[in-house]
């Protein structure tokens, strides 16, 4: 006990997933299994787009700008949480806590920024098929790149600064796994509702004008498609766009747009995994993997690398 209290005069204490869960260890490997998995589907991903010229297009492009941000995003949260159930030592500095609250939404932000025009690059390509290379030259997807990760940093720095200048009362307990802003809100002496307000406003800017935006450009995209008699091309953008929606942005709206007293932590939790954990997995498969141009250069790397041995 004193311990603990020593602890939480200087430090936060995450408690991890689930606290109460009985199989925690079996949840947390499952998690450091997926964590794995996301690394190498989507540094595979990287490497394939840097050494393949054909796969030197606006497009694919964009889509290493989003493996960069899942590799990262998924990095910033999943390592402490393992290292922390293993070790048996909870504690993460205020300082630490702040640097991974930044981390989380700068990556989040620049994922729903840049997911935004991916689907513009898409709906460009699919519905003006001839203005596809005037629109999205190499400078402009290097702009796209730079405001997905502009945006995202300049929106979480903010952010960061002003959800950790609130005082905490009491013990720093943290019912989260890593340090989200909302379990951070929930800590403070004071009255966050009119800050909940700003967070519920910017969300609008990063989530649901997004949310609306990839709607749009997947929707006029399904009806070209659908005019096109395509059924295997009609079935990929359903696919794609259903992903986007339900597994990153969704959660999002659920955890970041409604008060912080309607949902337990629990639920956060849970939501939390979708977007930070279970999506960085899934977007290389989603995206690129069961490409047939990407799948043909992860044949000529091995081709190559097997003759070369």
């Amino acid at each position: 006990m004193t311990k603990r209290n020593n602890t939480s005069t200087t430090d936060f204490i995450l408690l991890g997933h689930f606290p109460e869960l009985r199989h925690a260890s079996l949840l947390v490997y499952l998690i450091f299994l997926v964590y794995i998995i996301a690394l190498t589907g989507n540094s595979d991903l990287i490497f394939l787009i840097w050494v393949d010229a054909h796969l030197h297009t606006p497009m694919y492009f964009l889509l290493s700008q989003l493996s960069l941000i899942d590799l990262l995003y998924i990095s910033s949260s999943v390592p402490k949480m393992v290292i922390n159930h293993y070790s048996g030592q909870h504690s993460i500095s205020f300082i630490g806590c702040g640097v991974q609250m930044f981390f989380c939404l700068s990556l989040g932000g620049a994922e729903c920024i840049l997911l935004t025009l991916m689907s513009y690059d898409r709906f460009v390509a699919v519905c003006n098929p001839l203005r596809y290379t005037v629109t999205m030259t190499s400078k402009v997807c290097v702009l796209m790149a730079v405001a997905s990760w502009a945006g995202g940093a300049l929106n979480s720095l903010t952010q960061t600064i002003y959800t950790m200048h609130f005082p905490v009362c009491g013990l720093k307990e943290i019912n989260h796994f890593f340090c989200e802003m909302p379990a951070i809100l929930k800590l403070s002496c004071e009255d966050t509702s009119d800050y909940e307000m700003v967070v519920f406003v910017v969300s609008i800017v990063f989530i649901l004008i997004p949310f609306s935006l990839i709607m749009a450009s997947y929707i006029r995209i399904f009806l070209t498609v659908l005019r096109m008699n395509s059924p295997e091309g009609r079935n990929k953008v359903l696919a794609t766009c259903s992903s986007h929606l339900s597994l990153y942005l969704a959660p999002g709206m659920v955890v970041y747009m409604t008060p912080g007293s309607s949902h337990t932590p629990a639920l956060d939790q849970g939501l939390s995994v979708l977007y930070t954990i279970l999506t960085p997995m899934l977007n290389p498969l989603i995206y690129s993997l069961r490409n047939k141009e990407v799948a043909r250069a992860l044949r000529k790397v091995l081709r190559k690398n097997l003759l070369s041995k």
